[in-house]
């Protein structure tokens, strides 16, 4: 499994994208640099797209790539919560901030929306892929994605404190998972459904604890401005549980 860190931010400017994964160039998650990232032809590769939830950040560039689909005659295959479509057909493809690509054109949408159901585990492509519920201000997932040959990644997408539940479900090699601020901001971000390294280190110690170990851990969502106290901040965390942490950047390639 070749992972690629399209987009590793939660705010966008000439050195930073906002949030998106690209799974053997064929699975995308969440879409805040799908279009800004991708060449046409790679974007044509793509088989499958999973949102985490509807905050603008993860779907900003549903639009755009379902303009250069929709110009290919071509279907591109979303997958994510009711809420996700809701968002999707009320504000971004409503026939006038942009056409309606869930319906359009008639005969073939451009978007072939598929709700998909937390908890149960999902053929997608050739992926095994198991969405579960996260702590955020709003409904949202993450999403385990096996490969074929066994190889187990986990992105917890948006997501505050309090995912035991989660980790109870999960078993990966690999663990993305959100660092949104720095711990001077630790009950503004928990509050807001976010992680700062301290809380990331209370809920690593509760994977350990169910788990009876830790995977390697990358982390994203990271705001531009706090990288550096939030880098180290990870590093002395990591320290201290004794595994390795690391911050995701922009084209960054993972392999397992």
């Amino acid at each position: 499994m070749d992972i690629q860190i399209l987009g590793a931010h939660n705010c966008e400017s000439q050195k930073s994208r906002l949030i998106s994964l690209l799974i053997d160039e064929v699975l995308a998650i969440d879409a805040g640099s799908l279009t800004s990232s991708l060449s046409f032809e790679a974007q044509q590769r793509l088989k499958a797209l999973l949102i985490t939830h509807e905050h603008y950040d993860h779907i900003r560039d549903i639009p755009a790539i379902s303009m250069n689909f929709y110009l290919e005659n071509a279907t591109i295959n979303i997958y994510s919560i009711p809420d996700v479509r809701d968002a999707l057909s009320t504000y971004l493809l409503n026939g006038k901030l942009y056409p309606k690509f869930l319906e359009k054109p008639e005969n073939k949408p451009t978007i072939r929306f598929t709700v998909i159901e937390p908890g149960k585990s999902e053929q997608i492509v050739d992926y095994s892929i198991l969405a579960l519920p996260v702590n955020h201000l709003i409904p949202a997932v993450g999403y385990q994605v096996t490969s074929p040959d066994g190889k187990v990644v986990f992105y917890t997408g948006d997501t505050g404190p309090g995912l035991a539940d989660c980790w109870k479900r999960i078993s990966p090699q690999l663990l993305i998972v959100e660092v949104t601020a720095s711990d001077r901001f630790k009950e503004f971000a928990g509050s807001g459904g976010h992680l700062t390294p301290s809380l990331l280190k209370q809920e690593l110690i509760t994977f350990r604890e169910l788990k009876g170990y830790l995977p390697r851990v990358v982390t994203v969502h990271m705001s531009p401005g706090l990288e550096a106290e939030i880098e180290a901040e990870i590093a002395a965390v990591a320290e201290t549980l004794n595994s390795p942490i690391t911050l995701a950047y922009e084209g960054m390639r993972l392999h397992l």
